[in-house]
């Protein structure tokens, strides 16, 4: 099954930080994506780059270690939306008005919805907004 992939599962996968039961969940959610393919909201890549920039610049990781991290990912199947950009200033909007949620994180809630999928979150605002809005916690 297919289904929606939020950054906070994929910096799990880099950081190997969190709860237990996150790191469990993240784990699975790799280990599904041999069989299964995710999708993500265009911005995805930019949040990925974000957060490997800023770890970098705060010393807690090397460039290699970000950089072979760039390279696993390019082994998993992960199809970026290209229509995220057409539904920023309309669904995505709305979504991020109504739930309260970055503009960002509503990428993703908007993404699961018009797929109809469910999504890989462990972020807890996104998980309650998904909730809401009748989309399903992957897994």
């Amino acid at each position: 099954m297919s289904f929606v992939l939020d950054n906070s599962v994929t910096m799990r996968w880099f950081f190997g930080d969190g709860k237990p039961q996150e790191l469990v969940y993240a784990g699975k959610v790799l280990d599904t994506m041999k069989q299964d393919n995710a999708f993500v909201p265009l911005t995805w890549g930019l949040e990925v780059a974000n957060v490997l920039a800023r770890a970098e610049a705060k010393g807690l990781v090397k460039e290699a270690r970000s950089d072979a991290f760039l390279e696993m990912l390019k082994g998993v199947d992960i199809n970026v939306d290209t229509a995220t950009f057409e539904q920023a200033l309309s669904d995505t909007l709305h979504l991020a008005r109504r739930y309260n949620l970055s503009s960002y994180d509503a990428s993703y809630l908007e993404l699961a919805l018009r797929l109809g999928m469910p999504m890989a979150t462990l972020d807890e605002d996104l998980k309650k907004a998904a909730k809401k809005a009748g989309v399903k916690r992957f897994v």
